[in-house]
Protein backbone atom coordinates (compact mmCIF):
# COMPACT_ATOMS: atom_id res chain seq x y z
CA UNK A 1 0.00 0.00 0.00
CA UNK A 2 1.41 3.32 -1.01
CA UNK A 3 1.62 6.27 1.35
CA UNK A 4 0.30 8.64 -1.31
CA UNK A 5 -3.26 9.72 -0.73
CA UNK A 6 -3.56 10.46 -4.43
CA UNK A 7 -3.18 6.78 -5.39
CA UNK A 8 -4.96 5.16 -2.43
CA UNK A 9 -8.71 4.77 -1.96
CA UNK A 10 -9.96 7.37 0.47
CA UNK A 11 -11.21 6.17 3.83
CA UNK A 12 -14.71 7.25 4.86
CA UNK A 13 -15.34 7.13 8.61
CA UNK A 14 -19.10 7.49 8.22
CA UNK A 15 -21.16 4.35 8.81
CA UNK A 16 -24.26 3.10 10.64
CA UNK A 17 -25.59 -0.26 11.91
CA UNK A 18 -27.24 -1.07 8.57
CA UNK A 19 -23.76 -1.09 6.99
CA UNK A 20 -21.92 -3.04 9.69
CA UNK A 21 -20.12 -6.15 8.49
CA UNK A 22 -18.29 -7.03 11.69
CA UNK A 23 -20.24 -5.91 14.76
CA UNK A 24 -23.75 -6.54 16.04
CA UNK A 25 -25.34 -4.11 18.49
CA UNK A 26 -28.29 -5.25 20.57
CA UNK A 27 -29.95 -3.55 23.51
CA UNK A 28 -32.04 -5.06 26.29
CA UNK A 29 -33.03 -2.52 28.93
CA UNK A 30 -29.99 -1.12 30.73
CA UNK A 31 -27.56 -3.58 29.10
CA UNK A 32 -26.22 -3.41 25.54
CA UNK A 33 -24.27 -6.13 23.81
CA UNK A 34 -21.57 -5.52 21.21
CA UNK A 35 -20.80 -8.82 19.51
CA UNK A 36 -17.79 -9.25 17.26
CA UNK A 37 -18.29 -11.49 14.23
CA UNK A 38 -15.72 -10.33 11.70
CA UNK A 39 -16.35 -11.10 8.04
CA UNK A 40 -13.19 -12.71 6.62
CA UNK A 41 -13.69 -11.07 3.23
CA UNK A 42 -14.65 -7.71 4.73
CA UNK A 43 -11.27 -5.99 4.85
CA UNK A 44 -11.28 -2.25 4.26
CA UNK A 45 -8.54 -2.79 1.64
CA UNK A 46 -7.62 -5.81 -0.50
CA UNK A 47 -4.73 -8.16 0.11
CA UNK A 48 -5.67 -10.07 3.26
CA UNK A 49 -8.44 -12.05 4.94
CA UNK A 50 -9.68 -11.20 8.43
CA UNK A 51 -9.43 -14.71 9.83
CA UNK A 52 -9.96 -15.70 13.48
CA UNK A 53 -11.84 -12.52 14.33
CA UNK A 54 -8.79 -10.42 13.48
CA UNK A 55 -9.48 -6.79 12.67
CA UNK A 56 -8.42 -3.85 10.55
CA UNK A 57 -9.38 -0.17 10.41
CA UNK A 58 -12.84 -0.94 9.03
CA UNK A 59 -13.67 -3.01 12.10
CA UNK A 60 -12.66 -0.17 14.41
CA UNK A 61 -14.62 2.39 12.39
CA UNK A 62 -17.73 0.31 13.08
CA UNK A 63 -16.85 0.00 16.77
CA UNK A 64 -16.39 3.78 17.12
CA UNK A 65 -19.78 4.33 15.48
CA UNK A 66 -21.47 1.69 17.64
CA UNK A 67 -20.14 3.36 20.80
CA UNK A 68 -21.68 6.66 19.72
CA UNK A 69 -24.97 4.87 19.00
CA UNK A 70 -25.00 3.60 22.58
CA UNK A 71 -24.06 7.01 23.99
CA UNK A 72 -26.70 9.01 22.11
CA UNK A 73 -29.38 6.67 20.80
CA UNK A 74 -29.69 4.46 23.90
CA UNK A 75 -29.25 6.69 26.97
CA UNK A 76 -30.94 4.08 29.17
CA UNK A 77 -27.99 1.73 28.68
CA UNK A 78 -25.75 1.64 31.72
CA UNK A 79 -23.41 -1.21 30.87
CA UNK A 80 -22.12 -2.75 27.66
CA UNK A 81 -21.02 -6.36 27.21
CA UNK A 82 -18.28 -6.73 24.59
CA UNK A 83 -18.07 -10.31 23.36
CA UNK A 84 -17.73 -12.54 20.30
CA UNK A 85 -20.23 -14.47 18.21
CA UNK A 86 -17.57 -16.86 16.95
CA UNK A 87 -16.99 -20.21 18.61
CA UNK A 88 -13.96 -20.41 20.91
CA UNK A 89 -12.42 -17.17 19.64
CA UNK A 90 -12.90 -13.73 21.16
CA UNK A 91 -10.50 -11.74 19.00
CA UNK A 92 -7.02 -12.48 17.69
CA UNK A 93 -6.10 -8.81 17.38
CA UNK A 94 -4.95 -6.72 14.45
CA UNK A 95 -4.69 -8.74 11.28
CA UNK A 96 -1.03 -9.62 10.83
CA UNK A 97 -1.19 -9.90 7.05
CA UNK A 98 -2.82 -6.45 6.89
CA UNK A 99 0.09 -5.07 8.92
CA UNK A 100 2.57 -6.87 6.68
CA UNK A 101 1.29 -5.28 3.45
CA UNK A 102 0.49 -1.83 4.89
CA UNK A 103 2.61 1.29 4.62
CA UNK A 104 4.21 2.60 7.77
CA UNK A 105 1.87 5.61 7.90
CA UNK A 106 -1.17 3.35 7.52
CA UNK A 107 -0.04 1.19 10.44
CA UNK A 108 0.58 4.16 12.70
CA UNK A 109 -2.70 5.93 11.83
CA UNK A 110 -4.57 2.65 12.29
CA UNK A 111 -2.99 2.12 15.72
CA UNK A 112 -3.76 5.70 16.75
CA UNK A 113 -7.44 5.51 15.78
CA UNK A 114 -7.75 2.09 17.42
CA UNK A 115 -6.41 3.45 20.65
CA UNK A 116 -8.51 6.62 20.53
CA UNK A 117 -11.59 4.40 20.24
CA UNK A 118 -10.51 2.42 23.30
CA UNK A 119 -9.71 5.62 25.14
CA UNK A 120 -13.28 6.61 24.35
CA UNK A 121 -14.54 3.51 26.16
CA UNK A 122 -12.63 4.57 29.27
CA UNK A 123 -13.72 8.19 28.81
CA UNK A 124 -17.40 7.19 28.84
CA UNK A 125 -16.84 5.01 31.90
CA UNK A 126 -15.16 7.87 33.75
CA UNK A 127 -17.39 10.78 32.77
CA UNK A 128 -20.78 9.25 31.87
CA UNK A 129 -21.02 6.16 34.01
CA UNK A 130 -21.33 3.94 30.94
CA UNK A 131 -19.58 0.77 32.08
CA UNK A 132 -18.02 -1.96 29.93
CA UNK A 133 -17.48 -5.66 30.55
CA UNK A 134 -15.41 -7.86 28.25
CA UNK A 135 -16.93 -11.33 28.07
CA UNK A 136 -13.91 -13.24 26.75
CA UNK A 137 -15.48 -16.41 25.44
CA UNK A 138 -12.48 -17.79 23.58
CA UNK A 139 -8.88 -17.12 22.62
CA UNK A 140 -8.03 -13.45 23.14
CA UNK A 141 -4.73 -12.19 21.75
CA UNK A 142 -2.91 -8.96 20.93
CA UNK A 143 -5.30 -6.18 20.04
CA UNK A 144 -8.19 -8.38 21.09
CA UNK A 145 -6.85 -8.39 24.64
CA UNK A 146 -6.18 -4.65 24.34
CA UNK A 147 -9.88 -4.18 23.59
CA UNK A 148 -10.71 -6.21 26.70
CA UNK A 149 -8.22 -4.16 28.73
CA UNK A 150 -10.11 -0.97 27.84
CA UNK A 151 -13.21 -2.36 29.57
CA UNK A 152 -13.92 -1.93 33.29
CA UNK A 153 -13.96 -5.68 33.91
CA UNK A 154 -12.83 -8.82 32.09
CA UNK A 155 -14.51 -12.20 32.58
CA UNK A 156 -12.70 -15.14 30.94
CA UNK A 157 -14.35 -18.46 30.16
CA UNK A 158 -12.57 -21.25 32.04
CA UNK A 159 -12.68 -24.01 29.45
CA UNK A 160 -9.04 -25.13 29.72
CA UNK A 161 -8.15 -23.62 26.34
CA UNK A 162 -9.24 -19.97 26.27
CA UNK A 163 -6.47 -17.57 27.22
CA UNK A 164 -5.42 -13.94 27.11
CA UNK A 165 -2.10 -13.00 25.50
CA UNK A 166 0.04 -10.20 24.09
CA UNK A 167 2.25 -12.22 21.71
CA UNK A 168 3.55 -9.36 19.54
CA UNK A 169 7.15 -9.50 20.78
CA UNK A 170 7.80 -13.23 20.17
CA UNK A 171 5.65 -13.51 17.04
CA UNK A 172 5.98 -10.19 15.22
CA UNK A 173 9.02 -8.41 16.55
CA UNK A 174 6.92 -5.37 17.52
CA UNK A 175 5.64 -3.88 20.76
CA UNK A 176 2.13 -4.37 22.22
CA UNK A 177 2.10 -0.61 22.05
CA UNK A 178 -1.42 0.37 21.08
CA UNK A 179 -2.34 0.40 24.75
CA UNK A 180 -1.73 -3.24 25.65
CA UNK A 181 1.58 -3.09 27.46
CA UNK A 182 0.70 0.18 29.18
CA UNK A 183 -2.71 -0.94 30.41
CA UNK A 184 -1.26 -4.19 31.75
CA UNK A 185 1.04 -2.19 34.02
CA UNK A 186 -0.67 1.16 34.63
CA UNK A 187 -4.28 0.00 34.76
CA UNK A 188 -4.22 -3.61 35.92
CA UNK A 189 -1.02 -3.34 37.96
CA UNK A 190 0.38 -6.66 36.77
CA UNK A 191 3.71 -7.15 38.52
CA UNK A 192 6.54 -6.28 36.14
CA UNK A 193 8.23 -9.69 36.21
CA UNK A 194 4.94 -11.46 35.54
CA UNK A 195 4.20 -8.95 32.77
CA UNK A 196 7.61 -9.77 31.27
CA UNK A 197 6.71 -13.46 31.13
CA UNK A 198 3.23 -12.67 29.82
CA UNK A 199 4.41 -10.38 27.01
CA UNK A 200 7.10 -12.79 25.78
CA UNK A 201 4.86 -15.85 25.76
CA UNK A 202 3.01 -16.95 22.63
CA UNK A 203 0.47 -19.19 24.37
CA UNK A 204 -0.71 -16.64 26.96
CA UNK A 205 -2.28 -17.26 30.34
CA UNK A 206 -5.56 -19.02 31.14
CA UNK A 207 -7.82 -19.96 34.03
CA UNK A 208 -7.08 -19.13 37.65
CA UNK A 209 -3.53 -18.00 36.83
CA UNK A 210 -5.01 -15.18 34.71
CA UNK A 211 -6.97 -14.03 37.78
CA UNK A 212 -3.98 -14.43 40.10
CA UNK A 213 -1.78 -12.34 37.79
CA UNK A 214 -4.53 -9.67 37.55
CA UNK A 215 -4.89 -10.18 33.80
CA UNK A 216 -8.65 -10.75 34.19
CA UNK A 217 -11.13 -10.06 36.98
CA UNK A 218 -12.97 -13.36 37.04
CA UNK A 219 -13.30 -16.75 35.38
CA UNK A 220 -16.39 -18.88 34.91
CA UNK A 221 -16.99 -22.40 33.67
CA UNK A 222 -18.80 -22.59 30.31
CA UNK A 223 -22.08 -23.59 31.93
CA UNK A 224 -22.04 -20.55 34.23
CA UNK A 225 -20.34 -18.09 31.88
CA UNK A 226 -23.41 -16.36 30.41
CA UNK A 227 -25.09 -15.93 33.80
CA UNK A 228 -21.88 -14.63 35.39
CA UNK A 229 -21.45 -12.09 32.60
CA UNK A 230 -25.03 -10.83 32.88
CA UNK A 231 -24.84 -10.58 36.66
CA UNK A 232 -21.55 -8.65 36.64
CA UNK A 233 -22.70 -6.35 33.82
CA UNK A 234 -25.87 -5.47 35.74
CA UNK A 235 -23.87 -4.80 38.90
CA UNK A 236 -21.40 -2.59 37.00
CA UNK A 237 -24.25 -0.40 35.82
CA UNK A 238 -25.89 0.05 39.22
CA UNK A 239 -24.16 3.34 40.03
CA UNK A 240 -24.41 4.80 36.54
CA UNK A 241 -25.38 8.42 35.91
CA UNK A 242 -27.34 7.44 32.82
CA UNK A 243 -31.14 7.76 33.10
CA UNK A 244 -33.35 4.70 33.09
CA UNK A 245 -36.27 6.29 31.22
CA UNK A 246 -34.72 8.74 28.74
CA UNK A 247 -35.46 8.67 25.03
CA UNK A 248 -32.41 8.79 22.78
CA UNK A 249 -31.75 10.85 19.68
CA UNK A 250 -30.94 9.58 16.21
CA UNK A 251 -27.48 10.12 14.74
CA UNK A 252 -28.05 10.57 11.01
CA UNK A 253 -25.30 10.22 8.45
CA UNK A 254 -23.11 13.31 8.29
CA UNK A 255 -23.74 15.21 5.08
CA UNK A 256 -20.83 16.93 3.39
CA UNK A 257 -19.84 18.35 0.03
CA UNK A 258 -16.57 17.03 -1.34
CA UNK A 259 -14.18 18.16 -4.03
CA UNK A 260 -10.54 17.41 -4.79
CA UNK A 261 -9.33 20.11 -2.41
CA UNK A 262 -12.20 20.78 -0.04
CA UNK A 263 -14.73 19.35 2.41
CA UNK A 264 -17.85 21.27 3.33
CA UNK A 265 -20.17 20.51 6.26
CA UNK A 266 -22.86 22.76 7.70
CA UNK A 267 -20.61 24.06 10.50
CA UNK A 268 -17.10 23.10 9.36
CA UNK A 269 -15.17 23.64 6.15
CA UNK A 270 -11.79 22.34 5.01
CA UNK A 271 -9.79 23.96 2.20
CA UNK A 272 -6.51 22.44 1.03
CA UNK A 273 -3.64 24.34 -0.56
CA UNK A 274 -1.51 21.52 -1.94
CA UNK A 275 1.28 23.76 -3.18
CA UNK A 276 1.88 25.06 0.36
CA UNK A 277 0.92 21.71 2.00
CA UNK A 278 -1.64 23.53 4.15
CA UNK A 279 -5.22 22.80 5.16
CA UNK A 280 -7.49 25.51 6.55
CA UNK A 281 -10.16 24.23 8.95
CA UNK A 282 -12.88 26.75 9.68
CA UNK A 283 -15.48 26.16 12.39
CA UNK A 284 -18.60 28.30 12.17
CA UNK A 285 -20.58 29.75 15.06
CA UNK A 286 -24.25 28.83 15.45
CA UNK A 287 -26.68 30.95 13.47
CA UNK A 288 -30.40 31.51 13.88
CA UNK A 289 -32.43 30.76 16.97
CA UNK A 290 -30.88 28.13 19.25
CA UNK A 291 -32.63 25.99 21.88
CA UNK A 292 -32.29 27.06 25.50
CA UNK A 293 -34.22 24.46 27.49
CA UNK A 294 -34.24 20.67 27.77
CA UNK A 295 -37.23 20.28 25.47
CA UNK A 296 -35.48 22.38 22.85
CA UNK A 297 -32.17 20.54 22.91
CA UNK A 298 -33.90 17.16 22.88
CA UNK A 299 -36.02 18.26 19.92
CA UNK A 300 -32.93 19.55 18.10
CA UNK A 301 -31.11 16.26 18.77
CA UNK A 302 -28.18 15.73 16.41
CA UNK A 303 -28.77 19.13 14.81
CA UNK A 304 -28.06 20.93 18.11
CA UNK A 305 -25.07 23.09 17.21
CA UNK A 306 -22.45 21.90 19.76
CA UNK A 307 -23.15 18.25 18.95
CA UNK A 308 -23.44 18.73 15.19
CA UNK A 309 -20.28 20.83 15.09
CA UNK A 310 -18.33 18.31 17.18
CA UNK A 311 -19.34 15.41 14.92
CA UNK A 312 -18.41 17.37 11.79
CA UNK A 313 -15.07 18.56 13.18
CA UNK A 314 -14.23 15.02 14.30
CA UNK A 315 -14.94 13.66 10.82
CA UNK A 316 -12.86 16.42 9.22
CA UNK A 317 -9.88 15.68 11.49
CA UNK A 318 -10.04 11.96 10.70
CA UNK A 319 -10.32 12.62 6.97
CA UNK A 320 -7.28 14.85 6.94
CA UNK A 321 -5.25 12.56 9.17
CA UNK A 322 -5.87 9.45 7.07
CA UNK A 323 -6.36 10.74 3.55
CA UNK A 324 -4.08 13.79 3.36
CA UNK A 325 -0.68 12.63 4.58
CA UNK A 326 1.27 15.35 2.77
CA UNK A 327 -0.71 18.21 4.29
CA UNK A 328 1.53 18.95 7.25
CA UNK A 329 0.14 22.24 8.58
CA UNK A 330 -3.44 22.87 9.66
CA UNK A 331 -4.59 26.47 9.97
CA UNK A 332 -7.39 26.62 12.54
CA UNK A 333 -9.97 29.36 12.03
CA UNK A 334 -13.45 30.25 13.27
CA UNK A 335 -16.16 32.37 11.72
CA UNK A 336 -19.29 34.03 13.03
CA UNK A 337 -20.74 35.69 16.08
CA UNK A 338 -18.75 35.09 19.27
CA UNK A 339 -21.80 36.01 21.35
CA UNK A 340 -23.73 33.19 19.69
CA UNK A 341 -20.99 30.76 20.73
CA UNK A 342 -21.09 32.05 24.31
CA UNK A 343 -24.89 31.80 24.37
CA UNK A 344 -24.71 28.20 23.17
CA UNK A 345 -22.12 27.48 25.85
CA UNK A 346 -24.42 28.97 28.48
CA UNK A 347 -27.17 26.54 27.45
CA UNK A 348 -24.76 23.61 27.45
CA UNK A 349 -23.43 24.60 30.88
CA UNK A 350 -26.96 24.96 32.29
CA UNK A 351 -27.79 21.41 31.14
CA UNK A 352 -24.46 19.71 31.79
CA UNK A 353 -26.15 17.22 34.11
CA UNK A 354 -28.81 16.27 31.58
CA UNK A 355 -27.78 13.12 29.76
CA UNK A 356 -27.67 14.81 26.33
CA UNK A 357 -25.69 17.75 27.67
CA UNK A 358 -23.25 15.38 29.37
CA UNK A 359 -22.78 13.25 26.24
CA UNK A 360 -22.37 16.34 24.05
CA UNK A 361 -19.63 17.63 26.34
CA UNK A 362 -18.07 14.18 26.04
CA UNK A 363 -18.17 14.33 22.24
CA UNK A 364 -16.51 17.74 22.31
CA UNK A 365 -13.92 16.54 24.81
CA UNK A 366 -12.95 13.54 22.69
CA UNK A 367 -12.87 15.56 19.45
CA UNK A 368 -10.59 18.22 20.93
CA UNK A 369 -8.36 15.47 22.36
CA UNK A 370 -8.14 13.94 18.88
CA UNK A 371 -6.89 17.30 17.63
CA UNK A 372 -4.22 17.39 20.36
CA UNK A 373 -2.71 14.04 19.37
CA UNK A 374 -2.81 14.60 15.60
CA UNK A 375 0.71 14.70 14.16
CA UNK A 376 0.22 17.94 12.27
CA UNK A 377 1.44 21.47 12.94
CA UNK A 378 -1.50 23.48 14.29
CA UNK A 379 -1.58 27.27 13.81
CA UNK A 380 -4.64 29.21 15.00
CA UNK A 381 -5.47 32.35 13.01
CA UNK A 382 -7.61 34.84 14.95
CA UNK A 383 -8.58 37.43 12.37
CA UNK A 384 -11.56 39.54 11.30
CA UNK A 385 -14.83 37.69 11.69
CA UNK A 386 -13.38 35.13 14.11
CA UNK A 387 -15.32 33.76 17.08
CA UNK A 388 -12.70 32.08 19.28
CA UNK A 389 -14.85 32.17 22.40
CA UNK A 390 -15.53 29.60 25.10
CA UNK A 391 -15.66 26.15 23.56
CA UNK A 392 -14.18 27.42 20.30
CA UNK A 393 -11.36 29.14 22.19
CA UNK A 394 -10.19 25.61 23.04
CA UNK A 395 -9.32 25.16 19.36
CA UNK A 396 -6.91 28.10 19.56
CA UNK A 397 -5.53 26.89 22.89
CA UNK A 398 -4.80 23.49 21.31
CA UNK A 399 -2.61 25.09 18.63
CA UNK A 400 1.17 25.04 18.57
CA UNK A 401 1.04 28.76 17.82
CA UNK A 402 -1.76 31.32 17.66
CA UNK A 403 -1.70 34.58 15.72
CA UNK A 404 -4.22 37.31 16.54
CA UNK A 405 -4.75 40.29 14.26
CA UNK A 406 -4.29 43.65 16.00
CA UNK A 407 -6.46 46.50 14.70
CA UNK A 408 -6.00 49.25 17.30
CA UNK A 409 -7.55 51.89 15.05
CA UNK A 410 -10.70 49.92 14.21
CA UNK A 411 -12.15 48.44 17.40
CA UNK A 412 -15.37 47.36 15.65
CA UNK A 413 -13.55 45.12 13.17
CA UNK A 414 -10.84 43.94 15.55
CA UNK A 415 -11.17 40.23 16.42
CA UNK A 416 -11.90 39.29 20.01
CA UNK A 417 -10.91 36.33 22.17
CA UNK A 418 -13.13 35.24 25.07
CA UNK A 419 -12.81 32.70 27.86
CA UNK A 420 -15.60 31.15 29.92
CA UNK A 421 -16.11 28.26 32.33
CA UNK A 422 -15.52 25.68 29.59
CA UNK A 423 -11.86 26.71 29.34
CA UNK A 424 -11.14 25.74 32.94
CA UNK A 425 -11.40 21.95 32.97
CA UNK A 426 -14.47 20.83 31.02
CA UNK A 427 -12.42 19.62 28.05
CA UNK A 428 -9.22 18.13 29.50
CA UNK A 429 -6.50 16.85 27.22
CA UNK A 430 -5.59 13.17 27.44
CA UNK A 431 -3.17 13.97 30.28
CA UNK A 432 -6.09 15.32 32.39
CA UNK A 433 -4.88 18.92 32.19
CA UNK A 434 -6.93 21.77 30.78
CA UNK A 435 -5.22 23.48 27.87
CA UNK A 436 -4.79 26.59 30.02
CA UNK A 437 -3.12 24.52 32.74
CA UNK A 438 -0.81 23.04 30.12
CA UNK A 439 -0.12 26.49 28.70
CA UNK A 440 0.89 28.01 32.03
CA UNK A 441 2.37 24.90 33.70
CA UNK A 442 -0.39 25.20 36.32
CA UNK A 443 1.24 28.37 37.70
CA UNK A 444 -1.23 30.24 39.88
CA UNK A 445 -0.56 33.79 38.67
CA UNK A 446 -1.29 33.47 34.95
CA UNK A 447 -4.18 31.07 35.56
CA UNK A 448 -5.82 33.50 37.97
CA UNK A 449 -5.28 36.34 35.52
CA UNK A 450 -6.93 34.28 32.78
CA UNK A 451 -9.85 33.41 35.05
CA UNK A 452 -10.18 37.06 35.99
CA UNK A 453 -10.56 37.90 32.31
CA UNK A 454 -13.28 35.29 31.72
CA UNK A 455 -16.36 36.84 30.19
CA UNK A 456 -14.45 39.75 28.66
CA UNK A 457 -14.08 40.29 24.91
CA UNK A 458 -10.29 40.58 24.68
CA UNK A 459 -8.57 42.36 21.82
CA UNK A 460 -5.17 41.29 20.52
CA UNK A 461 -3.14 43.41 22.95
CA UNK A 462 -5.09 42.15 25.97
CA UNK A 463 -4.90 38.52 24.83
CA UNK A 464 -1.17 38.85 24.20
CA UNK A 465 -0.59 40.43 27.60
CA UNK A 466 -2.41 37.51 29.29
CA UNK A 467 -0.33 35.00 27.34
CA UNK A 468 -3.35 33.58 25.52
CA UNK A 469 -1.90 34.07 22.03
CA UNK A 470 1.60 33.79 20.55
CA UNK A 471 1.78 36.96 18.48
CA UNK A 472 -0.39 39.95 17.57
CA UNK A 473 0.73 41.38 14.21
CA UNK A 474 -1.07 44.42 12.85
CA UNK A 475 -2.73 44.48 9.44
CA UNK A 476 0.50 45.67 7.78
CA UNK A 477 2.58 42.72 9.03
CA UNK A 478 -0.15 40.07 9.23
CA UNK A 479 0.16 38.47 5.78
CA UNK A 480 3.97 38.46 5.70
CA UNK A 481 4.36 37.08 9.21
CA UNK A 482 1.97 34.23 8.49
CA UNK A 483 3.54 33.48 5.12
CA UNK A 484 7.02 33.23 6.62
CA UNK A 485 5.84 31.03 9.51
CA UNK A 486 3.99 28.64 7.18
CA UNK A 487 6.86 28.45 4.68
CA UNK A 488 9.38 27.80 7.43
CA UNK A 489 7.22 25.00 8.82
CA UNK A 490 6.86 23.36 5.42
CA UNK A 491 10.65 23.26 5.01
CA UNK A 492 11.25 21.28 8.20
CA UNK A 493 11.41 17.51 8.66
CA UNK A 494 7.91 16.12 9.29
CA UNK A 495 9.40 13.40 11.52
CA UNK A 496 11.23 15.93 13.66
CA UNK A 497 8.13 18.11 13.90
CA UNK A 498 5.96 15.17 15.02
CA UNK A 499 8.39 14.47 17.87
CA UNK A 500 8.75 18.15 18.75
CA UNK A 501 5.02 18.83 18.82
CA UNK A 502 4.18 15.74 20.85
CA UNK A 503 6.78 16.67 23.46
CA UNK A 504 5.70 20.30 23.71
CA UNK A 505 1.96 19.61 23.77
CA UNK A 506 2.31 17.18 26.67
CA UNK A 507 5.16 18.77 28.51
CA UNK A 508 4.64 18.48 32.24
CA UNK A 509 2.02 15.96 33.32
CA UNK A 510 1.99 12.27 32.38
CA UNK A 511 -0.64 9.58 32.80
CA UNK A 512 -1.52 6.25 31.25
CA UNK A 513 -2.86 7.78 28.04
CA UNK A 514 0.12 10.04 27.42
CA UNK A 515 2.40 7.05 27.91
CA UNK A 516 0.33 5.09 25.40
CA UNK A 517 0.52 7.87 22.82
CA UNK A 518 4.18 8.52 23.58
CA UNK A 519 5.01 4.87 23.04
CA UNK A 520 2.95 4.81 19.87
CA UNK A 521 4.67 7.96 18.57
CA UNK A 522 8.20 6.95 19.52
CA UNK A 523 8.75 3.30 20.43
CA UNK A 524 6.19 1.70 18.14
CA UNK A 525 6.94 4.19 15.36
CA UNK A 526 10.61 3.24 15.52
CA UNK A 527 10.06 -0.51 15.90
CA UNK A 528 7.61 -0.58 12.98
CA UNK A 529 10.35 0.89 10.76
CA UNK A 530 13.16 -1.44 11.78
CA UNK A 531 14.31 -4.33 9.53
CA UNK A 532 13.71 -6.76 12.42
CA UNK A 533 10.00 -6.11 11.94
CA UNK A 534 9.55 -5.09 8.30
CA UNK A 535 12.76 -6.04 6.48
CA UNK A 536 12.81 -8.90 3.98
CA UNK A 537 13.43 -11.33 6.84
CA UNK A 538 11.50 -9.24 9.38
CA UNK A 539 9.04 -10.98 11.67
CA UNK A 540 6.03 -9.17 10.20
CA UNK A 541 7.07 -10.00 6.65
CA UNK A 542 7.72 -13.73 7.12
CA UNK A 543 4.82 -14.46 9.49
CA UNK A 544 2.71 -17.30 8.12
CA UNK A 545 5.27 -18.33 5.47
CA UNK A 546 7.02 -20.97 7.55
CA UNK A 547 10.27 -19.00 7.34
CA UNK A 548 12.11 -17.99 10.46
CA UNK A 549 12.67 -14.29 11.05
CA UNK A 550 16.23 -13.09 10.62
CA UNK A 551 17.12 -10.53 13.27
CA UNK A 552 19.93 -7.99 13.41
CA UNK A 553 21.14 -8.91 16.89
CA UNK A 554 22.65 -5.52 17.74
CA UNK A 555 20.86 -3.88 20.67
CA UNK A 556 20.18 -0.20 19.89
Amino acid sequence: MTESAATSPRVDYRTDPTQYRHWKLSVEGPVARLSLDIAEDGGIRPGYKLKLNSYDLGVDIELADALNRVRFEHPQVRSVIVTSDKDRIFCSGANIFMLGVSSHSWKVNFCKFTNETRNGIEDSSKHSGLKFLAAVNGACAGGGYELALACDEIVLVDDRSSSVSLPEVPLLGVLPGTGGLTRVTDKRHVRHDLADIFCTSVEGVRGQRAVDWRLVDAIAKPAQFAATVQERAAKLGEGSLRPADAKGISLPRLEREESADALGYEHVTVEIDRARRVATLTVKAPSGEQPKDVAGIEAAGATWWPLAMARQLDDAILNLRTNELDIGTWLLKTQGDAQAVLASDATLLAHQDHWLGRETIGMLRRTLARLDVSSRSLFALIDEGSCFAGTLAEIALSADRSYMLALPDDADKAPKFALNEFNFGFYPMVNDQSRLQRRFYEETGPLEAARGAAGQMLDADAALKLGLVTAAPDDIDWADELRIAIEERAAMSPDALTGLEANLRFASQENMLTRIFGRLTAWQNWIFNRPNAVGEKGALKVYGTGEKAGFDLNRV
